[in-house]
C-alpha cells in the first residue's frame, strides 16, 4: 500500500535501509571474507527506494535524486579515469621505476615510512589531489617498501596518512574548496583553521611511524639481497635517468600554478607516453594498451612483476563503477529523506558547543559511511548543521573544519567509498588474498583518524574553537542566512532569520 506523501521519515524509518544494508555489507565482508560492496549497495538502493514508494515518493522522483548527487561527481569520475591512465603510462615511461630505484637507493628502512609520509604531503599539497598522489607516487612507495621488507598494509598507512594531508590543506584541493564554500567562510581563513588539529596528528603519525621503522630492521643480509634483486631487475628493463621524473615534476609545477585538475593530469597522461616512446622505446600502439589495460612485464623478479602490472583505465572499473553506485545510494537516502532525518535528530539533542561539533563531525563521518561519498558528506553536514553553529554564536569555520576532518580524511578510511577504493585499487592491496587483509592498513592511517579526535578534544576544552565575529554575523544578516533560535520556546529551537546571535551562550 502507497501512503500520501510525507515531508520527511520518522527517525526509525529513516535508518531501516541503512542498517538492513550494513547487514548485507557485514554477511559479505565478515562471514564470505569477500570485499566487494557493490551488490550489497545496490540492495541498499532498492531498499531505499521501497521507503521512499512507503512514503508516497514516485520513482521518477527517486531517480532524479540519484541523478542529482551522480552528476556531482562526475568529474571525480574523470579523475579516476586520467589516474588509471597515468599510472599504466608512467610506468612505462620509467618514471614510477625511477621513482622505486632511487628511493632503494637513497632512503632506510628505519626512516622509509616517515620519509613516505612526508613525501606524499609534499606531492598532494601541490598537485591538489590525494588519488593523484595515491596512483603515481604512492605506488612507487609500495615498491620501495616492498624492496625493504616492510609489511603492504604499513606502507599504505604512511601513504594514505600523507596524502589526505595534503588534500585537505591544499588550496588547489576540490574537498577544501568545497567545505568553506558551502558553510560560507574564505578559503584561506579555513585552511589556517585546520592547522591546530592538522598539524598535530601529522607530528603523531610521523613520531609511530619513526618508531614503527626502528623496530622494522630485520635480516640485514636478506634485505640487501631483495633491494640489489629489484635494482637490478629495474635497471634491465627501464632507462633509469633523471629525465624519467620529468612528467612527475611538470605536473606538479603545473599544479602549483593552479590550472585546473583535469587538465595537469591529461597533461600528465600526454608526458608519459611521449617518455615512454622516445626513452624506454615502446612502439605507439603499446601506449594505447597501456593507457587503457595497463602496463604489463615479466621480469623474472616477483617483486617487480607484482608492483609494475597495473595501472590503465580499465584499472578504475572497480572503482568508478563502486562510486556510480555509491553515489545513487547517498542520492535516493537524501531524497527519500532519510538522511535529513537523523542528522535532525542529531541536531535537536545538541546542548552545548562540545556536542555540536563532536556531531558535525560524526555526521560527516556518517555520511561518508553510508552514501560513499566526501563531497556528499562534506556538502549535507554543512547545509544541515550552518543554521546551529549561527544561533550559539560560534564561527562557521569551526563547521567548516568539522566537515573536513569527517569528510575528507575519513573518506580513505571506509572501504567502498570513493577515497576508499582508491586507495586498495591503486596500491594493489586488492591483488593478494583480499578480504580483511586488504583492509589492515585503515588502522594504521594514523593522521586520518587522529585529527578527527583531537577536533573533538578541542571542543570539549574549548581551545580553537572561534567564537563569530561581530563582521560574521553582520554578514550573515546581510545575506539573510537562517538561524537557530536557542532563547524560542522550543525545546529544540526554532530555526530564524535575523536573530541576534553575538550574545548567545555556548
Amino acid at each position: 500500500m502507497v501512503h500520501s506523501p510525507v515531508t520527511r521519515p520518522g527517525l526509525l524509518l529513516a535508518l531501516l535501509p541503512i542498517v538492513l544494508t550494513f547487514a548485507v555489507l557485514g554477511v559479505q565482508l565478515f562471514i564470505f571474507d569477500d570485499f566487494t560492496p557493490h551488490v550489497p549497495l545496490i540492495i541498499g538502493i532498492a531498499i531505499t527506494a521501497l521507503v521512499g514508494r512507503y512514503l508516497g515518493l514516485s520513482w521518477e522522483d527517486m531517480e532524479k535524486g540519484m541523478l542529482h548527487v551522480v552528476s556531482v561527481g562526475l568529474p571525480a569520475v574523470g579523475i579516476l579515469m586520467l589516474v588509471g591512465m597515468i599510472t599504466g603510462l608512467w610506468i612505462a615511461s620509467g618514471t614510477v621505476p625511477t621513482l622505486i630505484y632511487y628511493g632503494l637507493e637513497l632512503l632506510s628502512p628505519q626512516i622509509f615510512l616517515a620519509a613516505a609520509t612526508l613525501l606524499c604531503a609534499l606531492v598532494s599539497v601541490s598537485l591538489g589531489t590525494s588519488w593523484g598522489t595515491v596512483g603515481t607516487v604512492g605506488l612507487a612507495l609500495m615498491g620501495i617498501g616492498a624492496g625493504f621488507g616492510i609489511p603492504p598494509y604499513w606502507t599504505a598507512g604512511a601513504v594514505v596518512s600523507g596524502a589526505f594531508f595534503g588534500d585537505k590543506v591544499s588550496p588547489l584541493s576540490d574537498t577544501t574548496n568545497l567545505a568553506p564554500a558551502v558553510t560560507g567562510v574564505n578559503l584561506f581563513d579555513h585552511i589556517r583553521n585546520l592547522m591546530p588539529t592538522t598539524l598535530p596528528s601529522m607530528a603523531i603519525a610521523l613520531v609511530i611511524y619513526l618508531m614503527v621503522g626502528q623496530g622494522m630492521v630485520g635480516d640485514q643480509a636478506a634485505s640487501f639481497e631483495r633491494i640489489s634483486s629489484i635494482t637490478e631487475g629495474l635497471s634491465q628493463h627501464f632507462d633509469i635517468t633523471a629525465t624519467s621524473l620529468l612528467p612527475a615534476l611538470v605536473v606538479i609545477a603545473l599544479a602549483m600554478l593552479r590550472f585546473p585538475a583535469l587538465p595537469v593530469l591529461f597533461v600528465g597522461v600526454l608526458l608519459g607516453g611521449v617518455m615512454a616512446f622516445l626513452q624506454q622505446g615502446e612502439s605507439v600502439s603499446t601506449l594505447f594498451a597501456f593507457a587503457f589495460s595497463g602496463y604489463s612485464i615479466d621480469t623474472g623478479v616477483a617483486e617487480i612483476d607484482g608492483l609494475l602490472n597495473r595501472g590503465g583505465l580499465q584499472s578504475m572499473t572497480w572503482v568508478i563503477t563502486l562510486l556510480l553506485i555509491a553515489l545513487s545510494f547517498g542520492g535516493i537516502l537524501e531524497r527519500t529523506g532519510c538522511m535529513h532525518a537523523i542528522i535532525s535528530a542529531i541536531v535537536r539533542r545538541v546542548k552545548s558547543f562540545g556536542g555540536l561539533q563532536t556531531s558535525a563531525i560524526a555526521s560527516s563521518m556518517s555520511t561518508n559511511l553510508v552514501a560513499g561519498d566526501p563531497y556528499l558528506s562534506i556538502t549535507l553536514t554543512g547545509r544541515m548543521f550552518g543554521p546551529v553553529y549561527r544561533g550559539k554564536g560560534y564561527s562557521l569555520l569551526n563547521l567548516s573544519r568539522a566537515t573536513e576532518e569527517g569528510g575528507t580524511l575519513i573518506s580513505p578510511l571506509i572501504p567502498w567509498n570513493a577515497g576508499g577504493a582508491v586507495v586498495i585499487t591503486a596500491l594493489g592491496l586488492n591483488s593478494g588474498a583480499g578480504g580483511m587483509e586488504s583492509l589492515m592498513y585503515i588502522p594504521l592511517a594514523f593522521a586520518c583518524w587522529i585529527s578527527p579526535l583531537i577536533g573533538v578534544t578541542y571542543a570539549w576544552l574549548g581551545w580553537f574553537s572561534p567564537r563569530a565575529s561581530e563582521s560574521e554575523v553582520a554578514q550573515w544578516h546581510a545575506n539573510g542566512e537562517e538561524i537557530m533560535d536557542f532563547n524560542a520556546s522550543s525545546q529544540s529551537g526554532a530555526a530564524v532569520r535575523g536573530v541576534d546571535v553575538a550574545t548567545r551562550m555556548p
